[in-house]
């Protein structure tokens, strides 16, 4: 090799090491803005489920199932928004006026009651919650999950997203995708624990996705990611034995709702 081409090769290298800080000044990182996100309820699996799968000898369950299929949407859509600022995050659902399912005793299976403030300098959470008509002021922790980081990826509102696999509450099997170009550990509801903002979940045994369809980056005002400050005042572990106390009467339906309100 010639002499010449040698320090053009040299030369090249330089100036290719001396780019890749200007590549990665041009790398954006979302640390504030508001995100949209829309939960789906397969309402028709979720009826199936809390009825035993409707195998009847006499067919009567399943006659009944499928009446009210009729009268009620496979998918129920419900809508929300997150903001985030300075590593809190603040979940507000959108009220839905209207719902087909409440008809059939399933509104709790598949309602966004819960206005979610979340801290993650502190590992905190203060929670509005709306049980049955009343509603409750929780602090607690942050919720720990297990997860695991696969290879997979979807994008999600425009952002690159990687799968990983979690279990909560010891039982639920769990499914996210989060983007580290959104630099907060959250979440839609209480789901975080990731190295980057979750934009989609699925619980697919539970028949539930939450996934974002807009992601604004913009300034948000300090005052707008704030604690809710409504409702009677509880730790997480005394609203869990409230709960318990108020469902033991449902019978086998009772974890089935347990795990709606709690998630």
């Amino acid at each position: 090799m010639k002499k010449i081409e040698l320090i053009k090769i040299l030369l090249g290298c330089c100036l290719m090491l001396s780019c890749l800080p200007l590549f990665a000044q041009n790398v954006r990182f979302t640390e504030q803005g508001v995100i949209e996100y829309e939960k789906r309820v397969n309402t028709h699996a979720v009826m199936k489920r809390m009825m035993g799968g409707g195998a009847r000898e006499d067919g009567f369950m399943e006659e009944a199932m499928d009446g009210m299929k009729k009268k009620m949407p496979q998918f129920n859509v419900f809508k929300s928004s997150l903001s985030f600022r300075d590593q809190k995050t603040l979940f507000v659902p959108e009220v839905k006026k209207e719902d087909p399912s409440d008809m059939f005793g399933m509104g709790l299976m598949g309602k966004q009651n819960n206005i979610i403030y979340s801290d993650f300098s502190s590992a905190s959470s203060i929670s509005q919650r709306n049980v049955l008509d009343e509603v409750f002021l929780v602090k607690d922790s942050l919720r720990r999950m297990v997860w695991k980081i696969t290879e997979e990826t979807r994008d999600i509102a425009g952002y690159s997203c990687r799968r990983a696999n979690g279990l909560m509450l010891d039982s639920i099997y769990v499914v996210a995708f989060y983007t580290d170009k959104i630099p907060v550990s959250g979440g839609p509801e209480s789901f975080s624990g990731l190295p980057g903002m979750i934009l989609g979940v699925a619980l697919p045994h539970e028949n539930l996705t939450w996934f974002a369809t807009k992601v604004t980056d913009t300034p948000v005002n300090p005052q707008v990611v704030v604690p809710p400050v409504k409702g009677k005042a509880m730790d997480g572990p005394a609203f869990k034995a409230y709960l318990t106390s108020s469902f033991k009467q449902w019978g086998s339906s009772a974890n089935a709702f347990l795990k709606s309100l709690i998630l």
